[in-house]
């Protein structure tokens, strides 16, 4: 698998509101996944925003390795899978970090404003990418 910098091209997919999957790894070692929202920061790393209620954010604390796949909007065989872990957790008690990302997706900010949310910064060590991010 290739490891980052993404060339520009797969990077410019893997930036959209593109629909996502996340997988974590529960404690008793089985994989977990969940549909979620993301957003690449400048510096390449992901940011994840999470329920603290939600048990992937357990999962998280006792394995910090998550993967997240990508689907090209509107052409699912594009997408772009990255391998990584997490660098960094910290609360968003004024949940700025949530209603960037749901801006990112909706136009608008968080809708669900009662709940305590956890920010999760995703460092990438590898990836890959099938359709138009495939490399040979």
């Amino acid at each position: 698998m290739p490891t980052p910098p993404l060339p520009a091209d797969v990077a410019e997919i893997f930036a959209r509101p593109n629909p996502a999957v996340m997988a974590t790894v529960h404690p008793d070692g089985h994989p977990v996944t969940v549909a979620t929202w993301y957003l690449v920061q400048d510096d390449g790393r992901v940011l994840l925003n999470l329920d603290a209620g939600r048990a992937r954010l357990r999962h998280l604390e006792s394995e910090p390795r998550v993967s997240l796949t990508a689907l090209a909007e509107g052409d699912w065989y594009t997408h772009v899978s990255v391998q990584g872990r997490v660098v960094e957790v910290r609360p968003d008690p004024d949940l700025a970090d949530i209603d960037r990302i749901a801006t990112h997706y909706t136009g608008a900010a968080y809708s669900t404003r009662d709940r305590e949310r956890v920010s999760v910064v995703l460092e990438v060590e590898r990836w890959h990418g099938w359709g138009a991010a495939a490399r040979s």
